[in-house]
């Protein structure tokens, strides 16, 4: 691992410091990063797209609502782009509409903030749902694609490396509060604003925009659970842009005692942090190549049950040809997967946020698929919107194997590997007595340590799948989004101007 060139201490005013981190980053001219780590970042970035694309174009409602207000903002000069639009928004409206879209449907990347080569091993989750706060603050400081492309980078890893070091999860605060901080920063440099002024707006967002876990809880989900993370992101914004007009925020909020982050753990040593930070400035070990892939619309904790099946299917074809060959299938997962997609209140999901929390849900549908196609791999698997509509969700196919499927806690051992991996297990009973397992699946396609050399292929389908129904050439848009490095500050303007299905304006 090369040298960690920036190490901020828990002595230190680390909100100043992730100030002076994300300026210089961004606009460092060293070509020192691993092109594995800016092929990664690009495929997380187009991911997000398809996603939000995909969404405005079924007719999300979250998205759609945010889209329509954020063009009753349109700006002459100084403004950020919707998805699909050629009127520039004011930024912070361009933002909350994009990051809405790019999590409705909750497929896209993810992260599980466990790095144990670091010692930070807190597991915070979280989302590449910020990329639109890059591209609004490109746009509106005129950057080019490589700019860009670094100030992404440079988003996802404060993100990732604060996940890392403190779990917002354990206190009930959403964990998209760490992604509304590295926007801040990133915003900011992107937008000129100084190091001071980035402090202020980084010390607003603590002390003014905590979102708590509540946005998360009740039977059947509502739009603020999808739109957390643009709403977060869009009081960034806005936070930066009042602090560059000379308001002043709370000065080093990470020490500061009343935070959010000496409130809940309070430090052994008087004016220090609860955590160093350390972030990368070079070469491979960007805390982006730590973080999974969905292939597919599913609560990425399924993603073992979902290959475990997948591999079943494969390997015994008599549970493959009918339902009609088999009479019970048991899962077995770690906490706080179990917590999280196994409410049993989500045994009886009536609305896709909730059906996508499901696991009884997501692994029925995937078996009736399996049985409607007759096909048994992730390509011909691989869930989609249709596989959330109000047709699927009470197709009487997917409730009758639902009530076939048993969900457990599989107790400790299985608890000590999460979250290093996914640790799941699918045991099947035949009627014929025999009883197949796919023992313990650890690292299930998407994981960043699985090592199948399959994800290129699975991505560009997922990517194929979500575009088909959304844009008229699919492979024109993937094509625009590769390559940022070689885009000029006009095409940055342009990257996202692209027509999508249903929309007009």
């Amino acid at each position: 691992m090369p040298p960690l060139e920036f190490l901020l201490g828990r002595d230190t005013n680390q909100a100043h410091g992730l100030a002076e981190y994300a300026r210089t980053f961004i606009f460092s001219e060293d070509d020192t990063v691993d092109p594995q780590v800016i092929r990664r970042l690009e495929q997380f970035h187009i991911d997000s797209v398809a996603c939000g694309i995909s969404a405005l174009a079924l007719g999300a409602n979250a998205p759609r609502v945010l889209r329509d207000e954020a063009l009753d903002y349109v700006t002459p000069v100084g403004g950020a782009y919707c998805f699909g639009s050629h009127q520039a928004a004011h930024p912070e409206k361009a933002v909350v509409a994009n990051s809405s879209a790019v999590r409705e449907w909750d497929s896209n990347g993810t992260n599980f903030g466990y790095n144990p080569a670091r010692h930070a091993t807190r597991g915070e989750f979280g989302h590449n749902d910020f990329y639109p706060v890059a591209v609004a603050g490109a746009q509106v400081g005129g950057h080019d694609g490589r700019r860009l492309l670094r100030a992404m980078l440079c988003l996802d890893e404060i993100r990732g490396r604060l996940a890392e070091v403190f779990g917002l999860k354990d206190y009930k605060i959403d964990h998209v509060l760490h992604g509304a901080i590295a926007s801040a920063a990133v915003y900011g440099a992107l937008t000129g604003a100084t190091v001071d002024q980035i402090e202020s707006a980084i010390g607003l967002v603590v002390a003014h925009y905590v979102p708590f876990r509540a946005i998360r809880a009740g039977h059947q989900l509502s739009d603020s659970k999808g739109a957390s993370a643009a709403i977060s992101a869009e009081a960034a914004v806005l936070c930066v842009h009042r602090a560059k007009r000379g308001f002043v925020g709370p000065a080093d909020i990470f020490r500061n005692p009343q935070a959010v982050f000496c409130l809940f753990e309070p430090p052994a040593e008087p004016h220090t942090s609860p955590f160093d930070l350390a972030l990368s400035s070079s070469g491979s070990d960007f805390a982006i190549m730590g973080m999974h892939f969905k292939l597919g619309l599913y609560e990425h904790q399924s993603a073992g049950a979902i290959q475990a099946v997948i591999d079943l299917l494969g390997k015994h074809p008599p549970f493959a040809e009918t339902p009609d060959n088999w009479k019970r299938l048991q899962i077995l997962i770690y906490q706080p997967a179990y917590g999280i997609i196994g409410d049993p209140a989500k045994r009886d999901p009536r609305t896709r946020q909730s059906a996508d929390h499901s696991m009884v849900y997501i692994i029925a549908t995937l078996l009736r698929k399996c049985y409607e196609l007759q096909r048994t791999s992730w390509e011909d698997l691989m869930l989609v919107p249709a596989d959330y509509d109000d047709a699927a969700l009470f197709h009487p196919l997917t409730r009758e194997l639902m009530s076939r499927i048993e969900f457990r806690h599989g107790g400790p051992e299985f608890d000590r590997d999460y979250p290093d991996g996914i640790p799941t297990q699918v045991d099947v009973e035949l009627n014929n007595g025999t009883r197949c397992s796919s023992g313990r699946v650890m690292y299930p396609t998407g994981h960043a340590r699985c090592t199948n050399g399959r994800l290129d292929e699975l991505l560009q389908r997922k990517f194929d799948l979500l575009l088909a129904n959304a844009v008229d050439e699919p492979t024109k848009v993937t094509e625009q989004l590769y390559g940022l490095s070689e885009r000029s500050v006009e095409e940055v303007r342009q990257l996202y101007h692209f027509s999508i299905r249903g929309l007009d304006k």
